[in-house]
């Protein structure tokens, strides 16, 4: 029971992040928009992306296929690695870029042990 919920520590902590992050996306306070213009992005970006990171919770979060679980992982990773080169390029300072770290740090390891416990052929590791 411990190990089951350990193991979903890092799925929690992702779609909470990516959830909250996708509702400020749509919503779009005064401080996304800043954000977002900042980094050279359109309007209209944070709206699609916000869109794309609540239906990837979906995807984590549901009883989805192999594949798409993948792609909602795969856009997680697009996602952060983007915001962690997006910060950097514009000369954010790099405490800018943690929660994007972070963000991709929880993508990672949430994939991870997601393979792990999934019957698929490719897993490095089993967690039973």
């Amino acid at each position: 029971m411990l190990k089951r919920i350990l193991v979903n520590i890092p799925l929690a902590l992702l779609c909470l992040m990516m959830l909250g992050g996708g509702i400020a996306d749509i919503l779009r306070p005064d401080n996304v928009v800043e954000i977002m213009t900042r980094l050279g992005y359109p309007p209209y970006f944070s709206v699609m992306l916000g869109i794309a990171k609540v239906l990837g919770v979906i995807a984590l979060l549901a009883p989805v296929g192999p594949t798409l679980r993948t792609f909602a992982y795969a856009g997680f990773t697009f996602n952060t690695i983007a915001a962690i080169v997006s910060h950097l390029a514009v000369g954010d300072p790099l405490p800018q870029s943690i929660p994007a770290a972070a963000g991709l740090l929880l993508t990672l390891s949430s994939f991870a042990i997601w393979r792990a416990r999934s019957a698929h052929p490719y897993a490095a590791i089993r967690l039973t």
